[in-house]
């Protein structure tokens, strides 16, 4: 009996041994299919608590069904491997952010990020709705009893900077269990600042001062959004060595100075980078015969440098790579 009891107890903790050594071997499959597309099983434990504008947003496992109410927050979540199954205005979207953030077309248009859609939204059953306190703030309420509702504000305080992109970018992540590719997304951006940083020194082009425009002609004049320090792209630029020359007296909240022409002189013997649209020449015929524009130094030295018509000044990590390639091109070609 002893002999039979003693070969019973070897086998039963050889069994519990093997059932251990099962466990600890599903771990690193889990933590490899974070990456991209469904989450795995083993990564839906919850609860997951993080912070928004409201306070505190607890889910009880991660969110898989997304709706997006701000281009910013689609272009993160799909940056993270996750198509939403609704955004605002896919049409603009596919506009004006970046084709390496592209929309698949099964993505549900829910109105505009200003008037989103209540019933479009309801009928998708999301599991996270992701909006923004500028355009949403007055229907947080109604999409809360949808669904869990974050609610970023990104330009209250010190604005939209290249930080705070960081931390809602983290923030999304974490609420949709993608942490993994988050760290994947981010090392792949300062390795393309890093790149980028390279390539202007190569130029000689390393220390390289500048101020950023997006221009448009409003009522027959030219009206330059002139970035600062609190804007996300000049924070990016700022990360490959390049320096803003426009110091405002007040920083704005949405990060850039609404200004004129004749602003510019102040600032002329920076380099001049601007982004306007192909049906509003504002730097071209426009200022043909325009005596303040032909006399600053930057127009006379030809160190204007012309970005893409669809450069998007208010993305995340993606459309900071797309602003470095575009900036890098202009100024070395």
């Amino acid at each position: 009996m002893k002999k039979g009891l003693h070969a019973l107890l070897i086998m039963m903790a050889f069994v519990l041994v093997l059932a251990g050594c099962g466990k600890t071997a599903s771990t690193p499959q889990a933590s490899e299919g974070s990456g991209s597309g469904s989450a795995p099983a083993e990564e839906s434990a919850g609860p997951i608590t993080v912070q928004h504008k409201r306070g505190e947003l607890t889910l009880d496992k991660p969110a898989t069904r997304v709706v997006t109410l701000e281009w910013t927050y689609t272009e993160d979540v799909v940056a993270l491997g996750v198509q939403p199954v609704g955004n605002a205005d896919n049409a603009n979207y596919k506009v004006y952010v970046t084709d390496e953030a592209a929309l698949d077309d099964s993505v549900t248009d829910v109105g505009t990020r200003s008037e989103p859609n209540m019933e479009a939204i309801a009928a998708l059953k999301p599991d996270l709705i992701i909006a923004n306190a500028d355009n949403n703030s007055n229907v947080y309420e109604q999409l809360k009893a949808i669904a869990p509702t974050l609610e970023f504000d990104p330009y209250d305080g010190d604005g939209y900077n290249h930080d705070k992109m960081i931390t809602i970018f983290n923030t999304i992540a974490t609420a949709l269990g993608k942490e993994d590719k988050a760290k994947e997304v981010l090392s792949d951006l300062d390795q393309h600042y890093v790149e980028a940083k390279d390539k202007l020194a190569a130029a000689g082009k390393d220390n390289f001062h500048f101020v950023l425009t997006q221009a448009f002609t409003y009522q027959n004049a030219a009206s330059l959004r002139l970035f600062s320090d609190n804007s996300v792209v000049v924070g990016t630029l700022n990360k490959i060595g390049m320096v803003n020359d426009w110091q405002p007296d007040k920083l704005e909240n949405y990060g850039f100075s609404t200004v004129g022409i004749e602003s510019l002189s102040a600032i002329q013997d920076s380099n001049f980078i601007y982004i306007t649209q192909p049906d509003d020449d504002v730097f071209g015929a426009a200022m043909k015969n325009n005596s303040v524009w032909n006399g600053l130094n930057f127009v006379k030295e030809k160190r204007t440098y012309q970005l893409d018509s669809t450069t998007w000044t208010f993305g995340g990590p993606i459309s900071s790579k797309v602003l470095v390639d575009g900036v890098v091109e202009a100024i070395t070609k």
